[in-house]
């Protein structure tokens, strides 16, 4: 199932929000309202900003930290 067809959360259709993106300057698609002064990605870029995660799931602290 492609995630156009899953619609929003309990079913609801989501609305999308043309949007330019701020680093390629490509015109995309985004589940909310752009704000001004806050940047935004196509998915392309957003994978390339995406935070990246630490500590394997284990909220980021060594089991030695206890």
């Amino acid at each position: 199932m492609d995630r156009e067809d899953r619609g929003g959360r309990f079913g609801q259709d989501r609305e999308m929000h043309k949007a330019t993106c701020s680093d390629c300057g490509n015109e995309t698609e985004v589940p909310f309202k752009p704000i001004e002064g806050r940047p935004v990605y196509c998915r392309d870029c957003y994978r390339k900003h995406k935070p990246k995660t630490f500590g394997g799931g284990r909220g980021g602290r060594d089991r030695d930290s206890y």
